[in-house]
């Protein structure tokens, strides 16, 4: 779901003068830099902090309701109800024609799986639950992995290292490192543990509008790629493969993205906040 929508424009008169000299210097250094729009301001931070509780508080509720039975109809419909009884709304529905409030992607189905009453969730299967809520004009994103029943220790594996993935690209998200850092902090420990990162889809950033600038993929090489500058919020999502990185969507919903050679993907999904020391966790 990428689209780049204008939003904020910072100017050297309302940034911290320690930050925008910091700013300048690489510019001169030729490094590509964010563009202003997405560095938030003080009041755009808080607005994003809100929409993040709800979306946190909803994966917490679903993570009461999901199990073995439950169709993805119904997930969907929980989702639905709780955002809208704390005053949001759910941010994919409607969202380019995805039809649904959130995305159920089991097993092979590596992202962006549409909710249906026909797909029942049954012992073994893995399957990850992506929420986006928009609170006040103001977005949030995440994502968590679910295990039902009885899942092979090799699927148990898949989720775990893919969940390690995603806390060393938080890691690797510095004030002032590159995105590649965090591509190949994902991508290192991914291939480490005989898995490959998928290419075609990536994190992003998010706030003001669903989608926005940058691109945040989950490989690469250290040292390269734009400067990571406090203020900026976005996400970091690794979607993992058992098998090769290749997927496909599905011609049948045109959004339905599957591994090209069947076998299992896991994803997991937070949003961060760039502060002048490290980072924030904004969405669990």
């Amino acid at each position: 779901m990428k689209k780049v929508i204008k939003g904020f424009r910072f100017t050297p008169s309302n940034y911290p003068d320690e930050i925008e000299d910091k700013i300048q210097k690489y510019r001169k250094q030729g490094l590509k830099l964010p563009q202003r729009k997405v560095l938030r301001t003080p009041e755009q931070i808080e607005g994003i902090r809100a929409s993040a509780k709800i979306n946190t508080a909803l994966l917490d509720y679903l993570s009461e309701k999901i199990r073995e039975g439950i169709s993805t109809e119904e997930i969907d419909k929980l989702a639905y109800n709780f955002t809208k009884q704390h005053g949001a709304i759910p941010a994919p529905l409607h969202y380019g024609g995805f039809p649904k409030s959130v995305c159920t992607s089991i097993n092979d189905v590596v992202c962006h799986g549409i909710p249906s009453k026909d797909e029942i969730l049954r012992s073994g299967d893995i399957v990850n639950v992506d929420v986006s809520t928009i609170y006040n004009g103001y977005f949030s994103d995440a994502s968590r992995m679910f295990m039902i029943g009885e899942v092979s220790a090799e699927k148990q594996r898949l989720v775990q290292v893919t969940k390690e993935c995603l806390e060393l690209g938080i890691a690797a998200a510095q004030p002032w490192a590159r995105l590649g850092d965090v591509g190949a902090a994902i991508q290192e420990h991914a291939e480490k543990n005989g898995y490959s990162v998928v290419r075609d889809l990536c994190g992003h950033g998010i706030g003001v509008a669903f989608h926005e600038d940058p691109d945040v993929e989950h490989f690469g090489r250290r040292g390269t790629g734009m400067v990571i500058v406090p203020g900026m919020t976005f996400t970091i999502e690794p979607m993992i493969n058992m098998g090769t990185y290749n997927v496909f969507v599905d011609q049948a919903d045109e959004w339905t993205v599957c591994t090209d050679d069947g076998l299992p993907s896991a994803q997991w999904e937070k949003m961060i906040l760039i502060t002048e020391t490290g980072n924030e966790i904004l969405t669990y």
